[in-house]
């Protein structure tokens, strides 16, 4: 049991530093108008999940550590689901319609679309 939470953990602190890297290179490159550094690591992680369910079900890769590792601690710590909930809030206080709107729409279709998309480009390669 402890071995399964010190996975979980490396592979936590593993995804969460790779969101805050990625979120600080995305304000520095598109500024903070919009929660683009949410959105790409909402994207990234829907299409690693994606490709880690096809693996799993094809047998790639054995489901232990794999999906503790990997899905639960690295992924779960890299998405932000709470971070793009409050993303959205935050844009609905200022007054920002069409920006939540946007940010709803595109993370949730955008991510659906890629987890399918990884899901089917692993499942269909054999």
């Amino acid at each position: 049991m402890l071995q399964t939470y010190l996975t979980i953990a490396v592979g936590g602190a593993s995804g969460a530093c790779l969101r805050y890297f990625i979120s600080e290179i995305t304000i520095k490159l598109l500024g903070k108008g919009f929660p683009f550094g949410t959105l790409l690591v909402n994207i990234l992680g829907s299409f690693l999940m994606g490709i880690l369910v096809g693996l799993l079900e094809k047998q790639v890769v054995s489901v232990s550590p794999t999906k503790t590792l990997i899905g639960i601690g690295f992924l779960g710590a890299l998405t932000t689901f709470s971070t793009f909930s409050m993303d959205s809030l935050l844009l609905l206080q200022q007054g920002q319609f069409f920006k939540m709107a946007l940010n709803i729409v595109l993370n949730v279709s955008v991510c659906i679309t890629v987890a399918w998309l990884g899901l089917t480009l692993i499942v269909q390669k054999g």
